[in-house]
């Protein structure tokens, strides 16, 4: 394989050798990366802590690495939606397998653990408000990971075009896409939680079924997709990071999982005020197991 040295304006470093977006530097970066939405949930995280050992900020993104119970983990802020996971996995990509000093492709890769920490809504009625599930596969309708090759070699192609069938997906539309979490992962998390399809939209609002003054160029979008299932595999739930999530990691060779708390469940009605608790019920119960 060729490896010149990446360009300045592909790679951009900043002046105290940190990565452009996230200022983390390689060394600051650990194996476990937990990533979240929103910024003040990496203090969340880093309460749990016992030690931290570095902390930055920059825009939207937020990290604290330090170590819990032996374990040496970064708590690591995206913001909303996939355009930020493109920038965020990228970047953590570079941080582990690019050397900052020559710009080269390492010989040796590092894999990274990934794992979101996220919030969501249900359209599954069995899943009630407060619960947390767990996504053994991400539904993207986004169109952001369709800008990289090698999409179709690592997305379930079967389930993709069974789902593109039963819902009758219109052409005008990005061509959805399904990747599985990682089963390393998967093997950890489970337990104490719902799993299924977790569907990745590009927006809030019609892209979610929802409708205020602007109509959907997709009538019923969210009861048609919330009806897919697949051998026992259903959709649970709708969020903006998820299928970019596990579409990157594939690309790039890390492992990846997402974990989501319901806020509201769609399908009832229903909404969770007090799920800040449930939130922080979430990051004990990951960090637990991922020691």
């Amino acid at each position: 394989m060729n490896n010149q040295p990446l360009r300045p304006s592909d790679l951009l470093i900043n002046e105290d050798g940190s990565i452009y977006h996230l200022h983390l530097k390689p060394e600051e970066l650990a194996d476990t990366i937990l990533i979240v939405g929103d910024p003040e949930r990496t203090d969340s995280i880093a309460e749990f802590f016992d030690r931290v050992e570095t902390s930055h900020q920059n825009r939207e993104f937020y990290s604290h690495t330090g170590w819990y119970r032996g374990k040496r983990i970064t708590a690591l802020s995206t913001g909303i939606g996939t355009d930020n996971i493109d920038i965020v996995l990228n970047e953590l990509d570079a941080l582990a397998n690019i050397d900052f000093n020559t710009r080269q492709i390492k010989g040796e890769h590092r894999t990274l653990r990934i794992i979101r920490l996220g919030t969501s809504g249900s359209v599954n009625p069995e899943v009630p408000s407060g619960a947390t599930v767990l996504a053994t596969y991400g539904l993207g309708i986004d169109g952001t990971t369709q800008y990289y090759e090698g999409l179709e070699e690592i997305s379930e192609r079967e389930m993709t075009a069974q789902f593109i069938r039963d819902v009758q997906w219109p052409g005008h539309l990005p061509r959805p896409y399904i990747v599985a979490a990682s089963p390393d992962l998967i093997g950890v998390l489970d337990g104490g939680t719902f799993k299924g399809i977790t569907v990745t939209a590009p927006g809030f609002y019609a892209s979610q079924g929802r409708e205020i003054r602007l109509a959907s160029s997709f009538p019923g979008i969210l009861e048609k997709i919330s009806s897919f299932s697949y051998h026992g595999h259903q959709v649970m739930n709708f969020e903006m990071e998820t299928a970019a999530l596990y579409g990157l990691s594939r690309l790039l060779g890390h492992q990846a999982a997402s974990v989501c708390v319901i806020l509201a469940n769609r399908a009832l009605g229903t909404y969770e005020p007090r799920y800040k608790e449930s939130v922080s019920e979430m990051i004990a119960d990951v960090l637990g197991k991922l020691v």
